[in-house]
């Protein structure tokens, strides 16, 4: 009998995110309480993996980060790629604040997803490789049953699934 699988992972559209800078980009330009202030919005480095807020006060980078997070949703994309958790550093009178794109599954997110899975479905073999986690088993029913699962838990961290076959 023929076997099913898809892999799980953690990443993020980098073609949409490109949209979203460009996009919150243009409308920084517009913006009214933003105008003639150091507010702006940049890449964190070449690679793209994160943004680098720039502003004259607190305000400023809750009031950019607001419209990256509109602009996500807008486009469809989950706001849990936003590693939010560094702290601002104020310094000559601006205020920055780095915000790195989360990327990959850490090694005890990957254990709570399969034991998750393995629990609810025992059917369905789970095998970790890396940073993503190949899900396989004898029926498509199932495989698709184990993703409404995963999309309806409140995880802190994007999933998207893979190579369907």
């Amino acid at each position: 009998m023929a076997s099913f699988s898809f892999d799980i992972v953690s990443d993020y559209d980098k073609a949409e995110m490109n949209n979203v800078f460009e996009q919150t980009k243009k409308e920084l330009s517009n913006r009214y309480d933003l105008k003639g202030s150091s507010a702006n919005l940049d890449w964190l480095n070449p690679d793209k993996t994160g943004l680098l807020i720039t502003g004259d006060n607190d305000y400023h980078i809750e009031a950019i980060t607001d419209l990256v997070r509109k602009k996500l949703a807008a486009r469809n994309q989950s706001q849990k790629v936003l590693d939010t958790s560094k702290e601002p550093v104020v310094s000559n009178l601006k205020t920055t604040k780095e915000i790195v794109f989360k990327s990959g599954l850490k090694g005890d997110d990957a254990k709570k997803i399969t034991k998750l899975i393995r629990d609810t479905y025992p059917k369905a073999k789970t095998q970790i490789q890396g940073e993503e986690i190949r899900v396989t088993s004898q029926k498509k029913d199932e495989l698709q049953a184990v993703m409404q699962l995963l999309r309806g838990q409140e995880f802190d961290f994007p999933l998207s699934f893979i190579n369907f076959r």
